[in-house]
């Protein structure tokens, strides 16, 4: 598996390779296609990420066969969330807390050319998902 900041790299090239913002966000779009539905039984309240306008929730998970690493699953009611939640699980998932923890949110979001993209609303949703991803890497350490 690539790095985070690997991972992050490939990314910002992929949007790169985007001419606007228009298509920017098509793809992000796309990204939410190819995510697997989050089960019902997963839409609960304790799994609800907190500051997003949208619903959004998040699942982590230690697997047996790597059980130094927290695994990640999302899902959101909107299109365009759950294909941020599809970028920051194909970044943040199959990591180990401490990779997790050396992230920088800010910077991610700055690599990734968002800032230019999202309104304050949905900037602050994307933080809300980064900063519980990190609260569920700092609980599993």
């Amino acid at each position: 598996m690539a790095t985070i900041d690997a991972t992050i790299t490939e990314l910002a090239d992929e949007f790169a390779l985007l001419p606007d913002w228009e298509e920017r966000i098509s793809y992000v779009i796309e990204l939410a296609r190819a995510l697997e539905p989050l089960a019902d039984e997963h839409r609960t309240e304790a799994n609800r990420v907190r500051g997003c306008t949208s619903q959004v929730w998040l699942v982590s998970e230690r697997r047996q066969e790597a059980p130094e690493q927290l695994y990640f699953r999302g899902d959101s009611d909107a299109h365009l969330v759950r294909g941020e939640v599809a970028m920051l699980l194909r970044i943040f998932s199959g990591r180990t807390p401490q990779e997790i923890l050396s992230v920088d949110p800010r910077n991610v979001f700055e690599r990734l050319g968002l800032k230019e993209a999202l309104t304050a609303q949905r900037s602050n949703g994307l933080f809300s998902m980064m900063k519980r991803i990190q609260d569920e890497a700092r609980a599993a350490l």
